[in-house]
């Protein structure tokens, strides 16, 4: 009867002991079968979960706008005022819904290349007016002119224009104009043949970004989606030195098994350079656990405090001998128009810069850009990209409209937001493929583990117990 006894307790020990030891196996053999099929699921190629949601976005992006309206026109161009505005908004539009096109695989270099179409629906139901509100914003073709066209004698001609043309330093138009285009009437007197048409995103409908080169991941899933060249080029030709490289990918997907110590690199064609994000917080997106990155005023800050920053510097006398921070001239990429790239409201910008714009009010929540990634896919569930779009407005003696102003103006025009998150239909979807796959078998490996331990340790204290009761009769 106590052998019986014994062997019982023993063999539940055993039983207890192979568990736990079936659920420590259990734990390395799964995490390489995960790893597997994700490097599998991952590669862009047909037939894989990456490919089908890279070819065209599950994600309904919008786009808002908010435009800063002058309030003050006159006595800025007058009497050199700091300028009033008051923002503006949202109107939405509904962006990125058209599938990748051209797409073109190349299995000997093991990349894919594509052209991502361009258009944009108006969405009222998202929208604080219509396409036909209108605006008081800064003229863009007269405070281009001077920076364009830098000779007196044809300043001299052009003043004549702008005249003739009764246009003056700040006008009046449409929403539908201001970001998609209008036929501007000073350049419409120019008698040589250039553009009349002018518009801060002219153009746009029916356009493509690209032709991007991208790696599949096929022989290294490290390289997925990163990107190998940009319209034939691994370089820009905007910046001097590493500036101008082409880093990361297009932020639509990062490679899998993202650690927060990562920085996620990404090239942007709105912003025409390439930048960076950091690991900010742990976020529960639709059940789904995700990590948010979000960019650091280090990559905006001067290259007195982020040397790395020195080759984007590139205008000396508006960027106070580079100590001035903020804003990012993409004149080049702009065909040499005054174009300044900033965060919303001039979020992590010098003083200096926002001093002369009065009606301003950033703040991090609103202002800053973030992307959620799944950590194990690498996949960018949700994203918010904030923008402002400025024009650098200099004083012009030979210009009238331009000639009363004492200091140079960045000028807000609008900035936008696009935003994506992924749907509940396509949230369910994932958590059933991968996140819910991946804590079943966590939780299976725990149990196996725990109730193993647990049915070892009782069994071998009932064994003990019995043995000693025993030896003590």
């Amino acid at each position: 009867m106590g052998c019986d006894r014994n062997c019982g307790l023993i063999t539940g020990a055993v039983i207890g002991a192979v568990l736990a030891v079936f659920g420590g196996i259990l734990m390395p053999v799964g995490d390489m079968l995960i790893e597997k099929t994700i490097k599998k699921e991952v590669v862009l190629e047909e037939g894989t979960t990456a490919y089908q949601n890279w070819v065209k976005t599950g994600t309904e992006v919008y786009r808002q706008f908010w435009i800063f309206d002058v309030q003050n026109p006159q006595e800025v161009a007058v009497n050199s005022s700091n300028i009033k505005v008051k923002q503006r908004g949202p109107y939405t539009y509904r962006v990125r819904f058209l599938a990748k096109e051209n797409i073109t695989h190349d299995y000997e270099d093991n990349t894919v290349s594509f052209v991502q179409p361009n258009a944009a629906i108006f969405e009222p139901s998202l929208s604080v007016g219509t396409e036909n509100d209108t605006f008081t914003v800064l003229n863009l073709a007269v405070a281009a002119a001077p920076h364009i066209y830098q000779n007196a004698f044809v300043q001299v001609v052009l003043n004549s224009l702008i005249k003739k043309s009764k246009s003056s330093m700040f006008q009046t138009r449409t929403l539908r104009e201001l970001l998609w285009g209008y036929k501007d009437p000073f350049l419409s007197l120019v008698p040589y043949p250039i553009s009349t048409t002018v518009g801060v995103f002219f153009p746009y409908n029916d356009t493509a970004d690209g032709v991007y080169k991208v790696f599949s991941g096929r022989d290294n899933i490290n390289n997925v989606a990163i990107i190998d060249t940009y319209k034939g080029k691994r370089n820009l030709s905007y910046w001097p030195s590493y500036c101008d490289m082409i880093n990361g990918t297009d932020a639509a997907s990062f490679p899998p098994f993202v650690e927060k110590t990562r920085l996620l690199r990404f090239f942007s064609s709105d912003i025409c350079r390439s930048i960076y994000a950091v690991f900010g917080s742990e976020v529960d997106l639709k059940g789904i656990p995700v990590y948010r990155f979000v960019l650091p005023a280090k990559a905006f800050a001067s290259p007195v405090d982020n040397p790395d920053n020195h080759c984007f510097c590139t205008e000396k006398i508006i960027s106070k001998n580079c100590t001035s921070y903020g804003v990012l001239d993409i004149g080049k990429c702009k065909e040499g128009k005054p174009v300044y790239i900033s965060l919303p409201h001039f979020l992590h910008a010098s003083h200096d810069v926002s001093e002369p714009i009065e009606g301003l009010n950033p703040n991090e929540e609103e202002h800053s850009t973030f992307l959620d990634v799944e950590p194990i896919t690498g996949f960018t569930l949700q994203f918010a990209k904030r923008l402002q779009v400025n024009i650098l407005v200099k004083p012009a003696k030979k210009i009238e409209a331009l000639k009363n102003l004492k200091k140079n103006y960045i000028v807000p025009i609008l900035w936008l937001n696009e935003t994506g998150t992924i749907g509940d239909e396509k949230a369910e979807m994932f958590k059933s493929k991968v996140t819910g796959k991946i804590k079943l078998l966590g939780l299976v490996e725990n149990i196996l583990l725990g109730v193993g331990v647990v049915m070892f340790v009782a069994f071998m204290i009932s064994y003990c117990a019995c043995r000693s009761k025993r030896s003590g009769k």
